[in-house]
């Protein structure tokens, strides 16, 4: 998706709101709809654990959204380069509904710090839903390139 979408947009979209004709994309593209979750990250100590000989800089309870595919750090809050590229791949999978019961993605939530002498934790959680009309984040036809 590139920053065109609307980040703010966190309610289904209304029928007159898909119906308007885009003057880059193909009127079909304005009516396509899709749904994702956004997401808190938020770092946790395990039990037992000190957080005071965390490693990676992290404290108990930094966080960071993820609201379509905007991230945001509150003021103050910091997150490590390391532990947010550990997270980056699994991001855009929790975002997506509609994953099997079963499915990890569905029922697993925390993430490890990479750095194995370090013992914090990190757990995603699916915050709402957010709708995008798919002509608001892309060019590209449904039919692909």
């Amino acid at each position: 998706m590139s920053s065109r979408g609307n980040p703010n947009q966190t309610q289904a979209a209304t029928s007159s709101d898909t119906e308007s004709p885009s003057s880059t994309t193909p009127d079909v593209d304005r009516k396509v709809l899709s749904i994702l979750y956004d997401l808190r990250v938020e770092v946790i100590c395990p039990p037992g654990e000190d957080p005071q000989k965390f490693l990676c800089g992290a404290k108990e309870g930094d966080y960071f959204t993820l609201e379509g595919e905007m991230l945001r750090l509150p003021e103050g809050n910091g997150f490590s380069i390391y532990s947010l590229a550990a997270l980056l791949p699994l991001l855009p999978a929790k975002q997506r509904p509609g994953t099997h019961p079963n499915d990890w993605m569905t029922t697993d939530a925390i993430v490890a710090c990479p750095d194995p002498n370090c013992r914090s934790q990190m757990r995603i959680i699916r915050t709402g839903l957010r709708t995008f009309r798919r002509g608001d984040v892309t060019v590209v036809p449904l039919s692909g390139n």
